[in-house]
């Protein structure tokens, strides 16, 4: 099968890797344009263009998938099928209905849940106990089409979402290979979503990670995990942005208002919340390096009775 890949974060790398060792042919990759990173600001390449030209394979990078020249291209091409994976556009209806077998996404969330652009952060914010990885035919919504297949695991209380991450580059890449050949065979499956079930996942921002100990313990330990590595959990001690890498809740309550410090051992920071209490295990201070509780406090004071706010 002729195939178009779309994508751009280091997630989609594992996806295209297994279709460029397997017996498909992948003609083209596309993914966005070069950006500015860094303090140079210096253009950088997407992961997944860095793979290409590796693999030397062609690489399209339209602004928009609705430029002439693009669709002029992708038209030569004429691919069978359109595999995508954190692009980072929505394609339109002239893309969508190019390839003989249509465009397929891989999405990191049991659909219909958790459409939209961080749907690995909120499965974990919002305290869930599974997750998955869908594929599914694209159309015109976003993350609306049919559902072609579904991969389920269970989630921990431990898991962040760098993890879960690392866990959804591969997960993703196996179902795709096992989808392609029941496309191909004509044995897919196509499942109409359930708006009624639908719910968004919207893209986070730093003000997201700010603590806030008048909620339950466990909604801030499931924010933690869930804004990590980015854009991380924070609070304020004596006037400096302490980030939070790690936690645990105990199930039982303390008299102190919340955001209070009860305790500062080689255990954690705990701290007093509207029900339960937060362990704080690893901290990053201004200008240190990421460390558990235990060594900072080595060289380091937290003062008990103080607040974390």
């Amino acid at each position: 099968m002729r195939i178009v890949f779309m994508g751009t974060p280091d997630i989609a790398v594992p996806s295209l890797e297994k279709l460029v060792n397997s017996e498909h042919e992948v003609c083209a990759v596309v993914t966005q344009p070069d950006r500015p990173k860094g303090r140079g600001k210096k253009l950088a390449y997407s992961p997944v263009k860095e793979f290409a030209i590796e693999k030397n394979i062609e690489i399209l990078q339209p602004n928009k998938t609705t430029e002439t020249g693009f669709m002029k291209r992708m038209k030569e091409i004429n691919p069978d099928l359109i595999v995508v994976i954190a692009f980072g556009q929505i394609l339109k209806k002239e893309l969508l209905e190019l390839p003989k077998f249509g465009c397929i996404n891989i999405h990191v969330s049991l659909l219909p849940k958790y459409r939209g652009a961080a749907p690995i952060n909120w499965a974990i914010i919002n305290g869930e106990k599974k997750t998955g990885v869908t594929i599914m035919y694209m159309d015109e919504g976003l993350d609306t089409g049919d559902i072609i297949s579904t991969k389920e695991f269970e989630l921990d209380n431990e898991i962040n979402a760098g993890q879960l991450h690392d866990i959804m580059m591969v997960q993703g890449a196996e179902l795709l290979i096992d989808t392609i050949k029941d496309i191909e065979a004509g044995t897919n499956k196509r499942i109409k979503q359930d708006d009624s079930l639908s719910n968004y996942a919207p893209l986070m921002d730093k003000d997201l990670g700010h603590l806030d100990f008048n909620k339950k313990a466990n909604d801030l330990h499931n924010l933690i995990r869930g804004v990590v590595p980015w854009p991380g959990a924070w609070s304020i001690y004596n006037d400096q942005k302490m980030k939070i890498w790690k936690s645990s809740v105990e199930n039982k309550n303390s008299e102190q208002e919340p955001g209070k410090i009860l305790s500062v051992d080689k255990n954690g920071i705990r701290i007093s919340c509207k029900e339960g209490i937060l362990n704080i295990s690893e901290i990053q201070m201004p200008n240190k390096k990421r460390m558990q509780v235990s060594e900072y406090i080595k060289g380091n004071k937290i003062e008990v009775g103080s607040s974390l706010n």
